[in-house]
């Protein structure tokens, strides 16, 4: 009999509990070892506003309509759009259209003389902050009266170029319409969005900015076994990676949001490679004068839409925005930023161990098999990336699958597939107590793309 699909919070714990050669265990780390290891440096408490803030957020400040990290940009916009009424202060414009006619809009909110600007997804699978900038404008419009909102619009300017890979984001996928990774693309701006993000920045000359992004779930925390929830970075505005007012202020902002998150993912947070990239908008911002802080998104097991990493998100930009308000940054020291570790290895998804792996024509193999998927927290629309030998591989979740047969899905049916279990093949198939995949205990078969 053929199993249910797991829902995702169980999707790599699932194990049929008679079955007790199948175990599946999480990445290394776990246990009093590990929490030791996993000791923050000493970090001062969060701003006292800050905790009622997080209190408001699930009611008064989180955007229904949002729920799953993959939406189309014209989606976001209805959502967004009803937010952004001049009542609450808000001015929008379109800078420009994306390669497939898609408007590009810039959003202003704020009477204060600091320009701040904060753009998103100009990767279109990453949308962790697109989905928070939703919540800041929400929270920026519905509360004129709360006393951050205040700091806010008395102190800054708050400019957002949010879904700047509008072609990207209907496709879920990295790059724009046209091939190109736009995150690259800030030196030769052969791209209509980021050429629509450079003049904007020329335009308004922001003294500090916003570079949001998401990583995949996989990477490191240093040399541990403890995943990235957020990962930040100060860029160097040249190769020698050195430290002018520029980059130092953007490290004194770093520093503040870190000690906002600190309560939530102590040990779950890293810093970004800070090698100079010529093609790259980050660092090039900081070479023509805005301090600014790239925040990767990585992600949280169990939180397969990244709606925790969501609330993260809005909890960082709010402390890094009241800070460069009220110029409280500077009291922030650089080691709290520079003391994070760096972003280690990159693990992937998911490990089974010790399997025989059938197929329709070749004989039987005993191997290891290891999946990445599309949509990492969520375990969809996989590809085998290794077979063989790979028991030194580290992995976020690992099956023993001792004494069971990966049976491959053929379209229809539940027996031998056509191609087999390959590399480079979509991750399906059945794990089984007989070849013939007839005795089945876990099926890996989700939304293929």
């Amino acid at each position: 009999m053929r199993l249910p699909r797991p829902l995702i919070a169980g999707l790599f714990a699932l194990c049929v509990p008679a079955l007790a050669a199948c175990a599946t265990t999480p990445a290394h780390g776990s246990g009093p070892d590990a929490a030791s290891a996993a000791a923050p440096a000493l970090v001062p408490p969060p701003p006292a506003w800050l905790d009622a803030l997080e209190r408001m957020y699930p009611e008064a400040i989180r955007v229904g309509g949002l729920e799953q990290r993959t939406f189309a940009p014209e989606h976001w916009w209805q959502v967004a759009t009803p937010l952004l009424s001049v009542e609450a202060g808000f001015q929008v414009e379109q800078i420009g259209v994306s390669a497939e006619g898609r408007p590009l809009r810039h959003v202003q909110w704020g009477n204060g003389d600091t320009r701040v600007l904060l753009w998103s997804q100009m990767h279109g699978d990453e949308s962790t902050a697109t989905m928070a900038l939703a919540d800041l404008f929400h929270f920026l419009g519905a509360h004129p009266e709360h006393p951050l909102v205040e700091r806010l619009r008395e102190q800054t300017t708050l400019h957002f170029f949010p879904l700047v890979n509008p072609d990207g984001a209907a496709r879920f996928q990295r790059r724009n319409a046209q091939g190109v990774d736009i995150n690259r693309d800030a030196r030769a701006l052969a791209t209509p969005e980021a050429q629509a993000l450079k003049a904007l920045r020329d335009r308004l000359e922001p003294g500090f900015g916003f570079n949001l992004h998401d990583q995949r779930p996989g990477y490191r925390a240093g040399d541990s076994d403890r995943g990235v929830a957020i990962a930040l970075l100060a860029p160097p505005f040249d190769e020698a990676r050195g430290i002018n007012p520029v980059r130092s202020r953007a490290m004194h902002v770093a520093a503040t949001m870190r000690i906002a998150l600190e309560p939530h993912i102590a040990g779950h947070m890293g810093r970004w490679d800070d090698t100079f990239n010529p093609r790259a908008f980050g660092d090039l911002m900081t070479t023509w004068g805005t301090s600014t802080v790239l925040v990767e998104s990585g992600g949280i097991e169990g939180d397969p839409e990244k709606q925790a990493v969501r609330r993260l998100n809005f909890i960082a930009l709010a402390a890094g925005l009241d800070a460069i308000a009220t110029g409280s940054y500077a009291a922030a020291p650089h080691a709290l930023y520079t003391d994070l570790p760096e972003n280690g290895a990159v693990y992937p998804d998911l490990l089974i161990r010790g399997a025989t792996i059938t197929h329709p024509v070749l004989p039987p193999l005993r191997a290891d098999v290891l999946v990445n998927f599309q949509h990492p927290l969520a375990g969809r629309s996989g590809r085998i990336t290794d077979i063989g030998d790979l028991a030194d591989t580290g992995a976020r979740q690992t099956i023993d699958a001792t004494g069971l047969y990966i049976v491959p899905i053929m379209d229809g049916d539940t027996g031998n597939g056509d191609t087999g279990v390959q590399t480079g093949a979509p991750a399906r198939f059945h794990l089984a107590r007989d070849p013939e995949g007839r005795d089945i205990t876990w099926t890996l078969d989700r939304d293929l793309p």
